[in-house]
């Protein structure tokens, strides 16, 4: 008796398809071409793999189409001969763009709770909002934290004062503390240790620039 290919499915690609309202008929179509070696357009496969009757598999396919969640490619074979192949990008990178964003509310927690933590206190709704826009403004959150410690180290622990740091160094160009630092040795302003550099300098005041 010949047995059925079993299809294999990770996380993300059930959390993605779940995200996109799919009907059951348009998942197992994406379950299929996701579990397909080179996913060309055979409904007399499909129908066979997926027990799905081929005027179904035409309306879960045309759906999926303009839901712009897959789209067909011309790919020439060996032989020079062009055929229709299903592409998966689109879907691969909504999978991307939702971890990343994912990836950044999570960035967002972690920062509230370190400024929280360095401040003392729970934070306003206003200085969680100024925070917010650092992160949308694309400081690194690296750069972001080195600020709170300059802040720190010099007793002003205000969201004000943080922000015109970090103005001043998104105007200087820095991306990471090393940026910062290595700034600070060609200024050649003093002889501390490396690590202090940061925090023993008034950027609000730095006119030689």
């Amino acid at each position: 008796m010949k047995r059925n290919k079993k299809f294999v499915v990770d996380a993300n690609f059930i959390k993605e398809a779940s995200n996109l309202n799919l009907t059951l008929n348009e998942f197992l179509l994406l379950l299929y071409f996701e579990n397909s070696d080179d996913a060309v357009l055979d409904f007399d496969d499909m129908t066979e793999k997926l027990k799905i009757s081929k005027s179904n598999l035409l309306e879960a396919f045309n759906s999926l189409l303009s839901k712009n969640v897959i789209n067909l490619i011309m790919e020439k074979n060996k032989d020079g001969k062009r055929y229709e192949k299903i592409s998966l990008e689109n879907f691969y990178n909504n999978i991307k763009e939702n971890r990343s964003k994912e990836e950044k509310k999570n960035l967002k927690e972690d920062i509230f709770t370190i400024f929280e933590k360095e401040f003392g206190k729970t934070l306003s709704s206003m200085e969680i909002e100024v925070i917010k826009s650092w992160v949308e403004k694309l400081y690194t959150e690296e750069l972001i934290i080195a600020a709170l410690h300059e802040a720190v180290y010099n007793g002003t622990k205000t969201i004000r004062y943080i922000d015109a740091v970090l103005h001043e160094w998104n105007k200087l160009g820095f991306k990471t503390k090393e940026d910062v630092e290595n700034h600070m040795k060609n200024k050649n302003k003093f002889k501390k240790p490396e690590n202090t550099a940061i925090l023993d300098y008034n950027w609000l005041d730095d006119n030689d620039r």
